[in-house]
């Protein structure tokens, strides 16, 4: 019997080895190990797998940090979300699948079905404002009308909020246009001033796909979303200013900000003055009070350039963003790799890090001659994270990155801890530290799942992320993640130089 598999394995390895799979050899030498040669595969997926060994991991090493924030303010987009399924309501609205093309503003109900095909097609996220108003309001009723049509808690601050209220030690105050139904969804602990309060609601509609979902000629690769509104009010981020004038009876710990990307495809005219008085305003916090900055899906380069070079990104403290934001940001300010037009499936760890350490080099303190205050940034992909910090600003950020993987496992699922049976883990075992030379080749071990590099005076934290294999919304997830790792983090205090 042993011989029969013996032959069996060797067979598999000659196979594994022509058809060019790296995973294969290795598994089948553990199987050729095995001192019991009748114990099943599937017995021994069920027992020792990889999903099963970092989930244990995550329960026995994510630890809160020694001090803990107390009080956190949060703002300033918030909206209420109608949830539907893209493909459903599009049909609905009695619209014909067909190519796929990018929008920067759109503009009628063709400009949405082909930025959707775009997106749906690539499996990426994407959020667009819609300029008609009427438009708008039409295809908003439809949506809310649709059968199964969700409503939900939207915007990222307000999505942020409600996941630190679920602290229950932590006092959370919340500035943004909070209409009616949002105040009634509202978590009872988070805070809202009475300047934030209005009338009506502004809503935002989420248009989901499935994995393997198609519509004409397209398919869906992978779960994801896709967001527009006619928002003006978190288009113009009206509720900064109560926001920041509302921090000095709060006396907050932290600050978390966000909706800055509500202001693209408005315009340069608009923007560019907003933006201004927006750094004013950002300017106004005490400067011992930790920043930070959510960022969201962007497409004029000139806009982000003004937040990245001259604004916003020198002020905050950390940032958090995803692999679409990430490649924009490097375009936009010709950074490492910015001549890729997108990522190919599961971004490539080595030009992430090179793109992560040159956000930091231009435009953080990675040198303490810098005046720069950014030290921290949040990246997250469906496969993967990456925490990267200045040494010597942030601890605890081994666990940070670790629970921002697991929110993004529980919340997709949504369950309250780890289903090895509905999760995969997709993350990449070797990896490179960088795309260029000099470079160090990496591992993920699955017992203690964060793999730990340093570039300069920078530390890499990388960890995977099991990823749902049905997911049941893909809405807020990288808000949970940011606020999950903020959550678990501790600012260092200073010496000073």
């Amino acid at each position: 019997m042993w011989r029969k598999a013996l032959v069996a394995a060797l067979l598999a390895l000659a196979v594994g080895y022509f058809y060019g799979s790296p995973e294969l050899p290795e598994q089948i030498l553990q199987y050729i190990s095995l001192p019991n040669f009748q114990t099943s595969s599937q017995n021994l997926n069920s027992q020792n797998s990889l999903e099963r060994v970092i989930s244990s991991a995550w329960e026995a090493l994510i630890t809160l940090p020694t001090r803990q924030w107390s009080r956190v303010a949060v703002g300033v987009n918030a909206c209420v979300d109608v949830v539907v399924s893209g493909v459903s309501l599009l049909q609905a609205l009695a619209v014909d699948p067909g190519i796929g093309q990018d929008h920067e503003v759109l503009h009628s109900k063709e400009d949405l079905k082909e930025a959707f095909i775009h997106y749906m097609g690539r499996g990426a996220a994407a959020e667009r404002f819609f300029s008609d108003r009427e438009a708008f309001q039409r295809i908003a009723r439809a949506a809310a009308e649709y059968p199964n049509a969700k409503f939900y808690v939207g915007g990222n601050a307000a999505l942020i909020a409600q996941k630190l209220a679920t602290y229950p030690d932590l006092m959370v105050l919340l500035c943004g246009p909070v209409g009616p139904k949002l105040h009634e969804m509202l978590d009872e602990q988070i805070i809202v001033p009475p300047d934030s309060l209005q009338e009506t609601d502004e809503f935002h509609l989420i248009l989901e796909y499935k994995a393997g979902e198609k519509w004409g000629s397209t398919q869906a690769p992978q779960a994801n979303r896709f967001i527009f509104s006619h928002d003006m009010s978190n288009g113009k981020m009206s509720s900064l200013e109560t926001f920041v004038a509302s921090l000095e009876e709060f006396q907050p710990e932290l600050v978390v900000l966000s909706g800055l990307h509500m202001m693209d495809g408005q315009g340069r005219e608009l923007w560019e003055e907003r933006l201004k008085e927006a750094v004013s305003a950002i300017s106004d916090i005490r400067k011992d009070i930790p920043i930070h900055l959510e960022l969201a899906s962007m497409t004029d380069k000139d806009y982000m350039n003004s937040i990245m070079q001259e604004q916003v990104m020198p002020i905050v403290s950390s940032i958090g963003l995803n692999e679409q934001e990430l490649l924009f940001l490097s375009q936009a300010g010709e950074g490492p790799h910015a001549e890729m037009v997108a990522w190919k499936g599961i971004p490539d760890v080595g030009r992430v890090s090179d793109i992560l350490l040159w956000i930091l080099e231009q435009h953080g303190r990675s040198e303490p001659s810098s005046e720069a205050d950014l030290t921290r940034i949040h990246f997250h992909t469906l496969a993967y994270h990456i925490l990267v910090t200045v040494d010597g600003y942030w601890g605890n950020q081994v666990a940070a990155v670790m629970a921002g993987a697991r929110v993004a496992s529980n919340q997709a699922c949504g369950l309250q801890s780890v289903d090895v049976s509905k999760v995969e883990l997709r993350a990449p075992l070797e990896f490179y530290s960088s795309h260029m030379e000099p470079r160090e080749q990496l591992s993920l071990n699955p017992a203690e799942p964060v793999t730990v590099w340093r570039r300069g005076n920078v530390t890499f934290h990388f960890t995977p992320v099991l990823v749902c294999k049905r997911p049941l919304r893909t809405v807020g997830l990288g808000d949970a993640i940011s606020a999950e790792g903020l959550l678990y983090s501790e600012l260092l205090p200073q010496q000073p130089f």
